[in-house]
C-alpha cells in the first residue's frame, strides 16, 4: 500500500506536524487508539506530550499495516491545510468532485493525459512533500492509472 510506504519513509518530525495539525480539543486523530494501547483512559492520554502520542500512533499504523486509516489521516491533513491542492488536481484532471470529495469513485478517474501538467502546476503552488503525499494517495486510489505509481515512486525515492 502506497500510503504505508509513504508513512514509513516520512521523518518523525513530519508525521508529528501532520498529527498535531489534526488535533481537536487537545486530542490527536488516533489518541483513543493510543490510549487503549497504553491501557490509559482516553482523557488521560492528553497528559502525554503530542510527540509521544504521535510516535505511538505511527507505530500503531505501521504495526497494523492500516492503509485505510493512514489514507484517512493524510487525506484529512491535505483537506484541512491544502484543500486547493486536492481540488486543483481534481479540476485539472477532469474529476468531478464536490469540495474535494469525489462524487463517483468508479467513474471519477483522472484523465491520464492531464496528470503530468497538473502535477507540474501543483509543484509550483505547494510544498513538494505535500504534492508527493497526495500522489501516494492517488497511486493507491487509482491503481488502474500506472502514471501515478511511476511518478510517486520517482518522487518518494
Amino acid at each position: 500500500m502506497q500510503v504505508l510506504e509513504q508513512l514509513k519513509s516520512m521523518s518523525p518530525e513530519r508525521f508529528l506536524a501532520i498529527y498535531q495539525s489534526l488535533e481537536v480539543n487537545g486530542f490527536g486523530p488516533l489518541d483513543n487508539d493510543v490510549a487503549k494501547s497504553l491501557k490509559f483512559r482516553p482523557v488521560a492520554v492528553k497528559k502525554l506530550p503530542m510527540s509521544q502520542r504521535a510516535k505511538r500512533a505511527r507505530m500503531l499504523l505501521e504495526g497494523s499495516r492500516n492503509a485505510e486509516m493512514t489514507y484517512e489521516i493524510f487525506g484529512a491533513y491535505l483537506l484541512k491545510h491544502h484543500k486547493a491542492l486536492v481540488t486543483g488536481f481534481l479540476d485539472k484532471t477532469g474529476v468531478v468532485h464536490e469540495d474535494g470529495m469525489i462524487q463517483d469513485i468508479e467513474t471519477g478517474v483522472p484523465k491520464a493525459d492531464k496528470i503530468a501538467d497538473a502535477i507540474q502546476e501543483l509543484d509550483r503552488e505547494f510544498p513538494p512533500e505535500d504534492v508527493t503525499l497526495y500522489l501516494s494517495m492517488c497511486s493507491q486510489q487509482w491503481a488502474q492509472v500506472p502514471e501515478f505509481e511511476r511518478v510517486w515512486k520517482k518522487r518518494a525515492n
